[in-house]
Order: structure tokens, then C-alpha cells, then sequence
């Protein structure tokens, strides 16, 4: 008969047999160690390859993109967290960058005083071009392309650097007083950026795709790292080269990673810059004579091709017209589009604030006006969006004249139109940019 084992005999026997072999023994850990160091080999690769997968599909490829690149802007804007970079991707057309990471508290602007021109007079968002061309509606001795960002919204012109190659928006003739705005984004602009790094912004007397010129002034937004960098600011006049030749201190690093708005007011012979809510130039006689400049130049001097990268968009330039108080006293009522919107909401963009200002001065100065505040879009998307989203405008600019300007609540109405009341051609950039616009309304 056989006898069962006992299991505590048999793992006693094992364990009896395991200590009387330590070869074996020696082996098996080898073994079971070399499993170990596999697992996590495994489990380090799998990590690798999820967080490279995440990182190219924050790329986006020309070829693959441009077909839906609405849904996936729309997609990466709304889940993506940008990194401390806040450039797009060297390597592609459609450049990846960080969406603006300026504070979205308005008091920072609550004394900003740059009041936007009422009548445009050129507007260029690069809505209409195709990405990688040239944009339609200027002119160049060198090159340049339209690109897309993932994360930073709309489309964006690549400047190219060169001294010798100037930049022409299709702009002929300016008044006395106007004003000209854009924004700007960089990438790959770090503290090894070359000192002399620099965006030059001119306005000349003629249209030649060259610096010389008898009449001009322009001005320098340093672009490196250097804490001790100047914003130049000259001026020519019959050939009179450094009539005014001024250097501010200008330590603009961090808004030059976080898509500044750059805002110039010429008015008459003033002339005034701002970068966001910031004045850097206010020079009295910047102008010496009136009605002989009349063209817009940019030119990128002093970066890397292809490794510092330069993009401006939304250039907006502009009548300056009467003052909007005196308007809004004299005639009851003003309608301005210089009060602009993150596109497809009614969140305020904060280099509006100065406009909102001129309004709020009105109402102190006469605690007897109210205002009926009428919101209007441009046409694009459907007519019951946009007659909601005009409404929120509206509500939107009241909110702001009662928190930030401490205007009571009850003289302020508010209502919207939608696109129903088009006051320009929505089938152009320039007439979009009219129809988005706000009225104000004595009661």
C-alpha cells in the first residue's frame, strides 16, 4: 500500500534540498532578477512610447492636418496644458505653440489708455490664404508662409530675417491720426538669442521694398534675452537721418514668450507705443511733417532662419477719428469695433479696455447718461449662435464698465443683433472686421 506524503514533508524536502544546492541556488536568482530588470525595462519602453505618441500628436503634420484642422485646433485649445516654451515646432508648416499666458484678470489694464482707430482701413487675420503660401495681401523682396498653431488661435505669418528683406501690407495712403495694432509670437528665442535680435517696424513715404527712404520713422522690439536691451525709436525727414534717435530700456522677455499685443497710436505728430498693457514711447513730435507717410514696413533682423522664428497676426490698422467721448455726447451714440473678443466668445480681449475706459469717463462726467449696449457679429456660423453670442458680448462690455470702472448697474441696458445688421461685406477679412462691433446708446 502507498503511503501519502505529508505536504509539510514534501516543502521541507524542497526547501532541505534548495540550501544543499547553492549553485542551482545562485542561478535561479540570477534568473529571477534578470525577470525582474525585463519587467521594467518593459514598463519603462511602454511609458517612452505613450508620452512620445503624446508629444507627436501635439505636431501637427501639413499632410495629415489641413484637411481637419478646425476639430483639431478646436480639440488640443480646449485639453492641452502648454509647456514653459510656448513656441511651435521648428519642423512642421503648420507650427505647434503655446496659447497666450498673459492673466486673464482685466485690472491689469483697467488703466491701460490706448484707444483703437474707429474706421479700418487694412485688417489681415490670414483667415483667407492657404497655409504655406505667401499671404494674398502683401508684398516682399524675400519669403514668408502662412502657418497654423495647435494650441494658439487663428492663422500666423512667418516673417523671414534679413536686412535687406522688408515686409508690405497692401496699406496706401495714411491719415493725420491712426492707429496700428498685432500680435506677435516667437519661438526658439532664448538666452543665447543674439543681443541685436530685433522686429523694425516702419512707416515710410514710400512703398519700395528697401530701408533708404527721405521720410520714415521707425521703431525696434528686442527680441533676445538680454535684460539690458533697448527699444530704439528713430526718425528721418528730408533725408535728415537721427533727428530723434531715442533708446528706452525695454525688458520685455516674458511678453515676448507670451503673444504681446503691439499697439502704436500716431496722432498728428505724437507718436506712442505700447507692448500689452505697457507704453513704452510717447514721443511729441516723433513726426515732423504731416501726410507724407503713408506705408507700413516690417523687418525681422538678427535671428537664426529657421531656429528663432518670428509670426504676426491680426494687423489691424486704422482711423483714429474724433475723440469717442466727444462723438458719444455730441451725436447720443458711437458704434466701434475696437473692442475685440476671443473669437467665438464673449471674453474680452484686454487690449480693449482702453476703449472701454473712454466710455467709463463719459459716464462719471455726467451721472445722468445711460446706455443701451447693442452687441453685432460677423456672419460666420449659424444666425442663432451668433444672436446669443452677441448678447453675452454686450452683457460682457457692461460687466467690465461695472467691475472694473465702477459703474452702477441699472444705467446700463444691454441687447444684441447677431449678424443681422451688417454694416460692411462679410464675404472680406476687412469687412468681418467691421461687423464685429459694439454700439453705445445714450438712453
Amino acid at each position: 500500500m502507498k503511503t501519502a506524503l505529508c505536504p509539510k514533508k514534501i516543502l521541507g524536502t524542497m526547501l532541505l534540498l534548495f540550501i544543499m544546492m547553492p549553485s542551482a541556488n545562485a542561478q535561479i536568482w540570477k534568473k529571477l532578477q534578470k525577470s525582474a530588470e525585463r519587467t521594467v525595462e518593459r514598463k519603462l519602453e511602454r511609458k517612452t512610447e505613450k508620452e512620445t505618441g503624446k508629444m507627436m500628436d501635439s505636431i501637427l503634420d501639413p499632410s495629415q492636418k489641413s484637411s481637419n484642422k478646425s476639430s483639431t485646433n478646436t480639440s488640443k485649445k480646449s485639453s492641452e496644458n502648454p509647456s514653459d516654451s510656448g513656441k511651435p515646432n521648428s519642423n512642421a508648416t503648420e507650427t505647434s505653440a503655446k496659447s497666450k499666458n498673459i492673466s486673464d484678470d482685466l485690472e491689469i489694464y483697467s488703466k491701460y489708455d490706448f484707444v483703437p482707430g474707429e474706421k479700418v482701413l487694412f485688417y489681415d487675420d490670414f483667415s483667407q490664404d492657404f497655409i504655406g503660401d505667401f499671404p494674398s495681401k502683401w508684398n516682399t523682396n524675400g519669403s514668408g508662409s502662412i502657418a497654423k498653431m495647435n494650441n494658439a488661435e487663428g492663422n500666423w505669418f512667418e516673417l523671414k530675417p534679413s536686412h535687406s528683406t522688408f515686409y508690405i501690407p497692401d496699406l496706401k495712403g495714411l491719415p493725420e491720426d491712426y492707429t496700428i495694432e498685432f500680435d506677435l509670437l516667437t519661438h526658439g528665442i532664448t538666452d543665447k538669442t543674439a543681443a541685436g535680435a530685433q522686429l523694425r517696424i516702419w512707416i515710410s513715404d514710400t512703398d519700395q521694398l528697401k530701408e533708404t527712404t527721405h521720410n520714415a520713422i521707425y521703431t525696434t522690439i528686442p527680441l533676445s534675452h538680454y535684460g539690458g536691451n533697448k527699444m530704439h525709436s528713430s526718425n528721418r525727414f528730408d533725408n535728415n537721418k537721427g533727428a530723434i534717435n531715442s533708446a528706452v530700456a525695454a525688458n520685455i522677455v516674458d511678453e515676448i514668450h507670451n503673444q504681446p499685443h503691439i499697439a502704436i497710436a500716431i496722432t498728428k505728430n505724437r507718436y506712442r507705443l505700447w507692448v500689452n498693457e505697457r507704453k513704452f514711447i510717447d514721443i511729441p513730435r516723433m513726426v515732423e511733417k504731416l501726410n507724407v507717410l503713408n506705408y507700413l514696413k516690417f523687418n525681422l533682423i538678427g535671428v537664426k532662419d529657421d531656429v528663432e522664428r518670428v509670426f504676426i497676426s491680426n494687423l489691424r490698422v486704422a482711423d483714429g477719428g474724433e475723440d469717442l467721448r466727444r462723438t458719444l455726447l455730441s451725436k447720443g451714440k458711437i458704434s466701434t469695433n475696437g473692442i475685440l473678443f476671443n473669437s467665438g466668445s464673449a471674453e474680452i480681449k484686454p487690449q480693449s479696455m482702453g476703449l472701454i475706459l473712454q466710455i467709463s469717463q463719459v459716464l462719471k462726467q455726467d451721472d445722468s447718461i445711460k446706455l443701451h449696449i447693442v452687441g453685432h457679429t460677423d456672419a460666420d456660423g449659424n444666425s442663432d449662435n451668433n444672436l446669443k453670442l452677441s448678447k453675452e458680448r454686450a452683457q460682457a462690455v457692461k460687466d467690465a464698465l461695472v467691475n472694473h470702472y465702477s459703474i452702477s448697474a441699472n444705467r446700463l441696458e444691454t441687447d444684441g443683433k447677431g449678424a443681422s445688421v451688417p454694416v460692411a461685406d462679410n464675404n472680406s477679412a476687412d469687412g468681418k472686421a467691421q461687423n464685429r462691433r459694439v454700439e453705445f446708446i445714450k438712453i
